[in-house]
């Protein structure tokens, strides 16, 4: 089975210079899994915090399912993410010593599964922002100008 795309953070491309990337498990209850089949789900206001041995998902939007009536979830709770030792380790240490910060990329489905790609990023100044939209747009405009040409 592939991997289908639910949702993708844009704004954290945007906002962030992102260090590197890890894929991540979500323990989910019953009604949260059928509502992000659903793609019934937001990331944009996301982000990832290590707590006491473990890493959660702060933040992020599952909607109700609504053939589930009273037996809904909350939409906004913490969720848990599912890492290795290993890696929860090296975020705390990332997130304590370098002051980064983790945020959610995209979350999407892998075998049945949702799937959640984290990514270690440092946020971007001001003119950092500036000068990527400057650029995105002159990359614009030449690939314009050479479609016209051909």
């Amino acid at each position: 089975m592939g991997e289908k795309t639910v949702t993708v953070n844009r704004k954290a491309q945007h906002d962030y210079h992102i260090v590197r990337t890890l894929e991540a498990g979500l323990s989910l209850r019953g009604t949260e899994i059928k509502s992000i089949r659903e793609g019934r789900v937001s990331i944009r206001e996301a982000y990832v915090r290590p707590d006491d041995g473990e890493v959660w998902l702060v933040g992020a939007h599952i909607a109700h399912y609504a053939p589930a009536g009273s037996a809904n979830h909350d939409p906004t709770r913490r969720r848990r993410l599912l890492l290795h030792k290993r890696q929860i380790a090296e975020l705390k240490r990332a997130v304590e010593s370098e002051g980064v910060t983790i945020v959610p990329l995209r979350l999407y489905l892998k075998g049945g599964r949702a799937k959640l790609e984290i990514a270690v990023g440092r946020g971007k100044k001001r003119y950092d922002k500036r000068a990527a939209i400057a650029k995105r747009d002159a990359d614009r405009q030449m690939q314009r100008a050479l479609r016209r040409k051909a």
